[in-house]
């Protein structure tokens, strides 16, 4: 089996490795190039918490800041886990999407307690800081990094998706969905997502692959990598 691996390359690389060891062959073609705003230094004196709708917003965030004990409230278990990685101590997680995470927020914190800030790129997606305005809390959008969208697809891939070497790929993010189906269908290609399946980390991620006509599109149950990835492992066949 061989898959297209969509993350930005410093994601996919190990992505790929651990493909490798499970028997899955894989081709990265980067959908997002990250880049973080330069000399950015987060004051975070007086703020109740730090929402994280990624798990690049997290690693932005501990690059401008040395504070470790401030809340971070996390989308999902991936950003989650970033966060403890990145040595951040006191993280809460939500059930994987803007509107749970907002849920969250609302049902543990009071707006009265201080104000929040919302780390995140250049794009958003969803209205996090509007929902919870609307609930009385005030919210700052922190921008770190500049996620950048391809413009176009490696010769690589266009050879692989034109000749049937590919079996499926991977999604992790609605915007890299978006920008893969924008791509497809300029380079003409989007007939050929018909011999694909798509494997998606969440329905929000699903949904952004548009009108793409693939063989199948497979959600894991978990908006975890390791849900992710035992979706595409379930699928392949033992040698």
């Amino acid at each position: 089996m061989r898959v297209l691996l969509t993350r930005p390359e410093a994601q996919s690389r190990p992505l790929a490795q651990r493909l490798a060891a499970a028997g899955v062959d894989s081709l990265i073609e980067p959908l997002l190039d990250l880049a973080p705003v330069p000399d950015t230094r987060l004051a975070l004196d007086g703020v109740q918490a730090v929402l994280a709708t990624s798990a690049n917003g997290v690693r932005a965030l501990a690059g401008a800041t040395l504070q470790r004990d401030i809340a971070v409230f996390a989308v999902g278990p991936a950003t989650a886990e970033a966060a403890a990685a990145a040595g951040f101590t006191r993280v809460s997680t939500a059930g994987g999407d803007v509107v749970a995470l907002a849920e969250l927020v609302s049902a543990r914190l009071d707006p009265r307690a201080g104000p929040l800030v919302h780390v995140a790129g250049t794009a958003v997606a969803g209205d996090l800081a509007g929902s919870l305005t609307a609930q009385g809390f005030s919210v700052t959008r922190a921008v770190l990094y500049d996620a950048r969208p391809a413009t176009r697809l490696g010769p690589a891939t266009v050879a692989a998706l034109r000749e049937g070497l590919l079996d499926g790929v991977l999604f992790f993010s609605p915007r890299t969905a978006q920008t893969f189906a924008s791509l497809v269908e300029n380079d003409g290609l989007d007939a050929t997502c018909a011999g694909l399946a798509a494997f998606c980390l969440s329905p929000a991620v699903a949904d952004a692959l548009g009108g793409l006509a693939f063989r199948h599109v497979r959600v894991a149950q978990r908006p975890e990598t390791d849900a992710l990835l035992a979706l595409l492992c379930s699928e392949t066949p033992t040698p």
